[in-house]
């Protein structure tokens, strides 16, 4: 925490000489966290706005009145109609019209981790209102998808008829059936997710919308012991979600991470005494990470349970919660490149961590959310990261996440924004059907399930509509990309992509205002000693 300081005239000697001591503590430590990329001065602010603004682009439903993303309009509203259910709303995960359970319970949960911990900075950059829109649009969705229960709908449409064609939201004529996990097709997975996205949410909406927030705690809690009860994977009950969101995983972690969301919103020692006694069990302990995404949930388990060693009244599980902390510390020191045994994550020459050839902006975005998390905590703590390579301090781990962010704004080899919308140069082709086409808002015509494609999709020219905010795949071990709507490997964005941006974008917000406080102070100095 910066100390702000009154600028009298008649400062006393003893203050002043303190204060010279901070600020050459504090220097030093900033000095750290700042990189080349300065120099280009990315405006944070401006990328949080744009981030939050893509999950507006990316609604199903009936869109509200103060619908920001004007090219899009209302769709998928029947959807649910032909099972008897309404499931009208939520996310189109990515390019296409599928609303996907799994992917959207992990991009809520990560939006609303943001907000518990950056709510402040949020705020008060005016966009804390847009954030809590964009979780709840998918926590509305989640309490109609919980029809009973033992009963979570886990997917509209048809991966497979829906990629057949290319056409706008809006004109829709694939398949709108939905999927469900119950008693007799289990998904302890999806079910383990979602009840950790709504407890996440519940702790978001304590203060401002009680009655909300309780309402998602009771689905959550319900949602839990559904999955805990019934266990098995949802891909094997729903072999139609195997193509595309495949749980390779499993569902262990998945329970384990709902568990550890339940604790931190109710307080309950039942489900710490989960984390903690299922800890073995359920490869908490077991599984060493290097990548934390929609499907693998280790590495937040891991870091969460971390965070509670400080906590007194865990004292009696300090055994598990330091072994969870050793996990947690592998994973960090893994993306910082301070493992040994080669068990770093590979990074491209310029600097950018590569996990796998398809979408791999997404382990970027979530390695840099938890790296920011880990690092605020050390710093709170006082203590720094232990590697076999070194140690590593708090502004050190900032520093990189903050690296890793630049080079997502542009400070890159390519010199382009791979966040669609912001800066002079970003990409213009990304593969999604709605921006690909003319706005049903200026062409009403329908557009059919091949038209799209005849006329729209093989086009060099850019997206009429531009996805704003949305973090595409990006580039490939080399640092090259290629600007085609048909490389959906590198162009294609998803909701998941974007959502841990939200909170590291915050973070970087605050560290701005506290390096200025921090040249503020600097200048007094300098003015006492003249």
């Amino acid at each position: 925490m910066t100390v702000r300081y009154h600028r009298h005239k008649q400062c006393r000697h003893s203050l002043l000489l303190l204060l010279l001591i901070i600020t050459t503590i504090f220097s030093a430590a900033l000095d750290s966290v700042l990189s080349e990329t300065d120099v280009v001065g990315f405006d944070y602010g401006d990328a949080l706005s744009k981030s939050l603004l893509y999950f507006e682009a990316q609604r199903s439903g009936r869109l509200p009145y103060n619908q920001r993303v004007t090219w899009r309009d209302h769709s998928g509203l029947t959807d649910g109609l032909e099972q008897g259910v309404d499931l009208v709303g939520g996310y189109h995960d990515a390019g296409d019209h599928v609303k996907f359970g799994l992917p959207m319970a992990f991009t809520v949960t990560m939006l609303s981790w943001s907000v518990i911990e950056y709510g402040d900075s949020l705020a008060s950059t005016g966009e804390l209102s847009h954030a809590l829109e964009a979780i709840k649009w998918g926590t509305d969705y989640f309490i109609k998808a919980h029809t009973s229960p033992n009963v979570l709908w886990a997917e509209v449409g048809d991966g497979d008829t829906d990629h057949y064609c290319w056409q706008r939201p809006e004109d829709m004529t694939t398949s709108r059936r939905a999927f469900k996990i119950d008693e007799n097709n289990p998904g302890s997975d999806i079910a383990g997710e979602t009840a950790a996205a709504m407890a996440a949410a519940s702790i978001v909406f304590r203060s401002t919308n009680p009655h909300y927030s309780h309402l998602l705690l009771h689905h959550a809690q319900q949602l839990f012991e559904f999955g805990d009860k019934y266990r098995g994977k949802y891909d094997e009950s729903l072999k139609v979600v195997k193509s595309y969101y495949a749980s390779v995983s499993g569902y262990m972690d998945e329970l384990l991470w709902g568990a550890t969301w339940l604790y931190r919103a109710t307080d309950n020692e039942h489900y710490m005494t989960y984390v903690v006694d299922m800890a073995h069990q359920l490869g908490g302990l077991s599984w060493a990470m290097s990548e934390f995404s929609w499907d693998v949930k280790f590495a937040g388990v891991q870091l969460l349970a971390s965070m509670l060693l400080k906590e007194e009244k865990h004292k009696q599980h300090s055994k598990v919660l330091q072994q969870y902390k050793s996990k947690a510390d592998h994973y960090l020191c893994s993306i910082l490149n301070k493992n040994i045994n080669g068990t770093n994550v590979q990074r491209t020459p310029a600097g950018l961590l590569y996990v796998r050839q398809w979408n791999n902006m997404q382990y970027v975005s979530t390695a840099s959310f938890l790296l920011t998390v880990y690092s605020d905590h050390l710093r709170k703590s006082n203590t720094d990261l232990k590697c076999h390579q070194g140690t590593v301090t708090p502004e050190e781990m900032l520093g990189f996440a903050k690296s890793q962010i630049d080079y997502i704004l542009g400070s890159n080899p390519m010199e382009t924004s791979y966040l669609v919308g912001y800066g002079p140069k970003y990409p213009i082709r990304v593969h999604h059907r709605g921006a690909s086409i003319a706005s049903f808002k200026e062409h009403k015509g329908f557009i059919g399930c091949t038209q799209g494609y005849d006329n729209w999709y093989g086009r060099s020219e850019p997206n009429p509509s531009v996805l704003v905010g949305a973090l595409v795949g990006g580039p490939d071990h080399r640092d090259e990309f290629d600007d085609r709507r048909d490389n959906y490997v590198q162009t294609e964005a998803c909701t998941y992509n974007t959502a841990p941006l939200v909170g590291v974008f915050a973070r970087l917000i605050e560290l701005e205002e506290e390096l200025k406080l921090e040249e503020e102070d600097v200048s007094l100095v300098a003015t006492y000693k003249r």
